[in-house]
């Protein structure tokens, strides 16, 4: 590793470290402030994570009122509190029953859910942190309940729910090998003017050709079964009725269906689906009114030995929100089944319920199939945890899901049977119970979706400390003068006294009244000693850097300048939280000049006359231009070089736009110099321009006074460019292009010579190599003749 990359390294590790150090002074500062206003044991357990209470014995009045006894760890140890005297409890977590999820079988219930009870021993406002397991386990129980509308316009979906009641059961068998049906059915309340009760049409509500039964609110059909063939034969048994209205009366069948178990027969665990078919929409609380019935729904089973709801003209539609409400305690999902025309309105409503579901049902039913197969299919294929009472407690839900990064979710989706997924727990007890009696609660969280597995949390709160239990107290305490109780190391005074050793008598006033004398007199502020002290016998004892009456003086609390209190001594002083400025300075932290010395600009003018001196400062006007500590900055500034140009050439040169007569009569203040030349000095500008003969000509401009006049000087002769030599270039061009013929001749030259003298040598030496005599032909070969018979076709004899 190279020394440069080993440096970033240990610079971005201090940085890091500077963070985080500085990142828990700061937490650490604020609790010690939020600890140290607690005032008893309990309430200092309950305060914070950090708050630790000592019960150490201080019989020194001085030292007493220098400690707290409230305060965060290190404090306490820091400032001689033993580590036996420390009240700071921790959590407790004891997993009660923890079975790991299974898949289920003949013998054994599936799990999918774990651990299943925990008991677990808090403290308010600290984070316990546990872990929870769900697997989709296989063979899991189904039990669905399809709830239908009897009214005359549903009697073809009735026929095909029939039809295809074993095929229900065999798609569902591929899921799940336990698997049950079980079905009811539901008109509306038997009362104008939901159905007619004229004789004729209470008995036959259809048409006199359409045989229809009685209406009726709701009616159990048939319990859950693995027969699918019993389900079938029930439906189609089931008599079709009528009523008056559109609306239906399926809010009252719902509830009951949900909450009569053993009428239906809800198993647990298993995963309840709930079914409700209809063509219309649907009546809830309020609709009763119209028949006279106002009690409201008590969400109570009423169903007599033929399965009949017997409260139907007792009581009124149950609310939405009380829908929810059995469903989520019930876990049941319920599920719409509707005709097109119904779609748009139920699947609003399923917003409103826990993993509720609309489906959207052809005209005759046949898709019902596949409707439930889809669904349940959704609804298993995702977990979502859920708690069902938080009053007091709030949870926070953090995985991976199915990935690798964990995320703040309480639900995941795209499971399959047999993956799992754990979701990390954040509990909190955010306060105690009002009812000091109420020291343990149960909490239960589940994984929602119709399922009946929950994990139950037997929570006992840290609400009181073991040295506040009666028999840790000393009655009457000598330490309390015998006039109070001594618990915890600090006196709990009996009626008539206070103070923190009960030495003050209050029989003559009351507590109140000697509360009233550490507050601010005819004020809505009600805080004592102005929460820096306490009030002892009706006289405020302030904490330290504090003073006053009241204790609302701290001469270390005001406005820092330059890192020090009030600018330092030379600026002003902190007196009772307000800096009183020094002659020449103001403002909040004596930050503030009065003089305005270091505004004024070289011209005399306060900020240049760009500006405005605040505190000292000069202030520039943004749309000015101007900039620097008097404004004398204009980087961006045209100047007047162009606005004093043709003045200049019609007054020095006698050339230009202008006519002797406007020039004589406009164009003052110019003066004839030798030379000019630039200068640092940003009051005195330079300018340079060509003239039309392509001479350049120079001069200066300074203000004068206030700005509003300037002076120019300028110099006396232009610098024109020479006159060019033509002659000579022309001369020039031709020797140069000559020179150019004759080098390359040259070099041609001697290029050819050197290649003729290789070419020569390279000759001399092969002929000195030749090996052969110079009367002979190397390559002279000896003739040869052939000869050959035209009538020869080499045949033998």
């Amino acid at each position: 590793m190279t020394p440069r990359l080993w440096c970033c390294l240990l610079l971005s590790t201090t940085l890091l470290a500077f963070v985080a150090v500085s990142h828990g002074q700061e937490a650490d500062v604020t609790a010690t402030s939020l600890c140290r206003k607690m005032t008893n044991c309990s309430a200092c357990i309950a305060g914070g994570p950090l708050c630790a209470w000592c019960k150490e014995q201080i019989t020194d009045v001085k030292e007493e009122q220098s400690r707290h006894r409230c305060d965060v760890l290190a404090n306490h140890l820091k400032g001689g509190c033993a580590q036996v005297d420390i009240v700071n409890p921790d959590h407790d977590i004891n997993p009660t029953k923890d079975t790991p999820p299974r898949s289920g079988s003949m013998t054994e219930k599936p799990i999918q859910l774990s651990p299943q009870e925990m008991k677990i021993k808090v403290r308010p406002n600290k984070p316990v942190n546990f872990k929870v397991h769900f697997k989709l386990a296989e063979n899991y129980p189904v039990d669905l309940y399809y709830l239908m509308d009897m009214s005359r316009s549903m009697n073809i979906h009735r026929e095909k729910l029939a039809a295809l009641g074993v095929k229900i059961s065999n798609e569902m068998a591929a899921i799940t090998e336990d698997f049950r049906l079980g079905f009811g059915s539901y008109v509306d309340k038997v009362t104008m003017p939901y159905v007619s009760i004229y004789a004729p049409k209470l008995n036959n509500p259809c048409s006199e050709s359409d045989k229809c039964a009685a209406p009726y609110g709701y009616r159990h059909e048939l319990s859950l079964t693995n027969d699918a063939k019993i389900f079938s034969e029930k439906v189609l048994a089931t008599p079709i009725s009528g009523n008056l209205d559109v609306p239906e009366g399926g809010f009252d069948a719902v509830v009951q269906a949900v909450v009569c178990e053993e009428t239906v027969g809800w198993r647990s665990p298993s995963r309840r689906l709930l079914i409700m078919s209809t063509d219309s929409p649907f009546h809830s609380a309020g609709d009763g009114k119209l028949a006279g019935i106002v009690r409201p729904n008590d969400l109570n089973c009423h169903m007599d030995a033929d399965n009949y709801y017997t409260e139907s003209l007792n009581q009124d539609y149950p609310s939405i929100s009380q829908v929810r409400e059995v469903l989520q305690n019930k876990d049941v999902v319920l599920i719409f089944a509707v005709t097109q025309n119904q779609f748009n309105v139920y699947k609003e409503l399923s917003d409103f319920f826990p993993n509720s579901l609309t489906g959207e049902l052809k005209n005759d039913s046949s898709n019902v199939v596949q409707l439930i197969k889809e669904v349940y299919q959704n609804i298993s294929s995702q977990v979502e945890l859920k708690t069902n009472s938080t009053e007091g407690i709030s949870f926070k839900f953090r995985s991976e899901c199915l990935g690798t990064k964990k995320m703040n979710t309480n639900k995941c989706l795209g499971l399959k049977t047999g993956q799992s997924v754990t979701f990390d727990v954040e509990m909190t007890v955010t306060q105690c119970p009002k009812d000091p009696t109420q020291k343990s609660r149960v909490v239960e969280i589940s994984p929602g979706g119709g399922l009946g597995e929950k994990l139950v949390l037997n929570l006992e709160f840290m609400c009181e400390c073991d040295c506040e239990l009666p028999a840790n107290e000393v009655p009457l305490s000598p330490l309390c003068e015998g006039q109070g109780t001594y618990q915890c190391g600090i006196c709990q005074c009996d009626a008539g006294f206070a103070g923190r050793r009960c030495e003050c008598e209050t029989d003559k006033e009351s507590t109140e009244a000697l509360d009233a004398q550490c507050r601010r007199p005819n004020s809505t502020d009600l805080t004592i000693c102005s929460n820096k002290g306490q009030c002892i016998c009706g006289a405020c004892t302030c904490l330290p850097d504090y003073r006053g009456p009241l204790c609302e003086c701290n001469d270390f609390s005001c406005d820092n300048f330059e890192d020090q209190l009030c600018g330092g001594p030379t600026r002003g002083t902190c007196v009772c939280g307000k800096c009183v400025c020094n002659e020449g300075y103001s403002g909040n932290a004596c930050s503030c000049p009065e003089s305005k010395e270091n505004c004024i600009a070289s011209s005399g003018e306060e900020c240049n006359g760009y500006g405005q001196c605040v505190c000292g400062v000069c202030q520039c006007r943004l749309e000015s231009g101007h900039s620097g500590p008097t404004c004398e900055d204009c980087p961006t500034c045209p100047g007047l070089c162009e606005e004093t140009k043709l003045c200049v050439q019609c007054t020095a040169f006698n050339s230009g736009e202008y006519s002797p007569e406007y020039c004589k009569a406009n164009c003052t203040n110019i003066e004839m110099v030798p030379d000019v030349q630039k200068y640092s000095d940003e009051k005195i500008k330079f300018c340079q321009f060509k003239d039309d003969d392509d001479c350049e000509f120079y001069y200066n401009y300074e203000y004068v006074g206030n700005k509003k006049n300037i002076y120019i000087k300028v110099q006396q002769t232009k610098a024109c460019p020479a006159q060019a030599n033509v002659l000579a270039i022309v001369l020039g061009v031709i020797a140069g292009i000559v020179a150019i013929g004759l080098a390359i001749l040259l070099i041609w030259k001697i290029l050819t010579t050197i290649n003729d003298r290789r070419e020569f040598a390279k000759f001399e030496k092969e002929r000195e190599q030749a090996k052969w005599d110079t009367a002979e032909n190397p390559i002279f070969k000896q003739a040869t003749s052939t000869f050959k018979n035209p009538t020869y076709e080499g045949q033998k004899s």
